[in-house]
């Protein structure tokens, strides 16, 4: 979670929402890692779950992650987390719940529903206060310049 939480600084930096992901391999490896990036390439789709999913599958050469995990700062949104069943992730460890925008334990928590062909295992609230405290900084440095 600490490679995610540097990909989720360096996103704030650039002025995206930080948010951090990492795909690791089977063997423990970092195969991919991104943090936000949809203002930068104007693509409502660049979460870094989904810019880690893409990387890491062009590197394996597959579209399914079998024996991989998914680290993550905050609970993946609907979107991501039905991207994170496709590729057939084993594991997601997130940060930070998401009450509003979460699509694994709020919302329409993806993986219960009977359309959702794979499920993986979900271990929430890893390094959640760092990942937390990230996002209200960012959000309040937001309210403040506007």
């Amino acid at each position: 979670m600490d490679h995610a939480l540097r990909e989720a600084r360096a996103a704030a930096q650039r002025g995206e929402v930080p948010i951090g992901a990492v795909v690791v391999g089977p063997d423990g490896a970092v195969l991919a890692a991104a943090g936000n990036r949809t203002e930068a390439d104007r693509d409502p789709t660049a979460h870094a779950e989904m810019l880690a999913i893409r990387a890491a599958a062009a590197k394996l050469g597959s579209a399914r992650l079998v024996d991989c995990d998914l680290h993550v700062t905050l609970e993946p949104c609907p979107m991501c987390a039905q991207a994170i069943s496709f590729a057939r992730l084993r594991r997601v460890y997130y940060g930070a719940s998401d009450p509003k925008g979460g699509g694994v334990e709020h919302g329409p928590r993806i993986f219960t529903q009977p359309t959702c062909h794979h499920r993986p295992e979900v271990y929430p609230g890893i390094a959640e206060q760092e990942a937390g405290e990230l996002l209200r900084a960012f959000f309040k440095a937001r309210r403040t310049s506007s």
